[in-house]
């Protein structure tokens, strides 16, 4: 491998994580309720992905904003900790650092109340472009979440990218201005892989069929797609192949959704750095996913690359990728 392109950044949302489990309705207003457990995480598509790429044993580097208080600390802190290359991180006295609240419910499903914070503020001018030139793959993580970033300023990155042969990826978020396409569709011509859950990917196509709403997005100019289906496990629609489903595994208990997608993102990524074939990145990536959704946090099950292969030896109906 090149080792001026040996190593893997995402760019886009951190965010602090106040996580409670187990909450299927809230309290009357005025009143209390108990819960199982509250605790406190590192969050946030770009936090994820990293945390999860780092516990595989790929630690990438990291681009985003933070606000110089307790949680932006708590952040910087925590990624460091993870073995993350933090120097592409910005510090803004200006603003807040991004913050979630979410409610656990006994399913394992999670409802969101997020604070844009710090994120709000990341623009094309907060990127180290140094950090990206020396890349061998890029993950933009978060779009529809950096109001300051998305539309123009992921363009412009992508763009800067292309010219330095770095493998481009874009995950999105939820979009709850309603923008959807139109926020996005500038982009995806600049795209080796669009990696965007089902939910969302049925907004920005309108189809409801995977096989369509890839093909919406190939006759857009994405390369390849692959799009998230939850614990159905993925569709995957590589460059002048037919699209495939690859299903999930069944025997996972699941305690917390946080951050599946997120892990699922890393999984592939991993698997593309390391010159899988495309099925075999999804296989994996399925596992990191099944992973993250057996413990509390976005990142806290997942385990090195070595106890993943492992897991899929033992649970992928005889499917090994080693």
């Amino acid at each position: 491998m090149d080792q001026e392109k040996s190593h893997i950044a995402c760019i886009g949302i951190l965010c602090a994580d106040i996580m409670g489990k187990t909450i299927d309705q809230l309290a009357e207003k005025g009143k209390l309720s108990l819960v199982d457990s509250i605790s406190l995480h590192a969050g946030g598509c770009a936090a994820n992905v990293a945390m999860a790429l780092s516990k595989i044993g790929l630690p990438p580097a990291i681009i985003g904003k933070v606000g110089d208080d307790s949680l932006g600390n708590y952040l910087i802190n925590t990624l460091k900790n993870e073995s993350i290359n933090v120097e592409g991180l910005q510090i803004d006295s200006q603003v807040s650092t991004s913050a979630s609240m979410v409610m656990i419910s006994d399913d394992g499903e999670r409802t969101i109340i997020h604070s844009l914070g710090a994120n709000k503020e990341f623009s094309y001018d907060s990127i180290d472009l140094e950090i990206i030139s020396r890349s061998k793959i890029l993950l933009i993580a978060g779009t529809f979440l950096m109001p300051s970033f998305d539309g123009e300023g992921t363009v412009k990155l992508l763009k800067f990218a292309n010219e330095k042969g770095v493998l481009c990826c874009l995950d999105t978020a939820w979009d709850a201005s309603g923008q959807w396409m139109s926020k996005i569709e500038n982009s995806l011509a600049y795209l080796d892989w669009f990696m965007p859950s089902y939910d969302e990917a049925v907004k920005l196509t309108g189809q409801t069929n995977p096989h369509d709403i890839a093909e919406d997005f190939i006759q857009r100019g994405v390369k390849n797609v692959v799009i998230k289906l939850s614990n159905k496990g993925c569709f995957i629609k590589p460059a002048l192949e037919q699209g495939y489903m690859v299903p999930s595994f069944s025997n996972v208990q699941v305690i917390d959704c946080s951050g599946a997608g997120d892990s699922f993102c890393a999984g592939f990524i991993a698997g593309l750095s390391m010159g899988w074939d495309i099925r075999k990145c999804a296989v994996f990536a399925n596992a990191v996913g099944a992973h993250c959704v057996m413990e509390i946090g976005t990142t806290t099950g997942i385990k090195s690359m070595a106890e993943i292969l492992k897991f899929i030896d033992q649970y992928g109906e005889g499917y090994s990728i080693q």
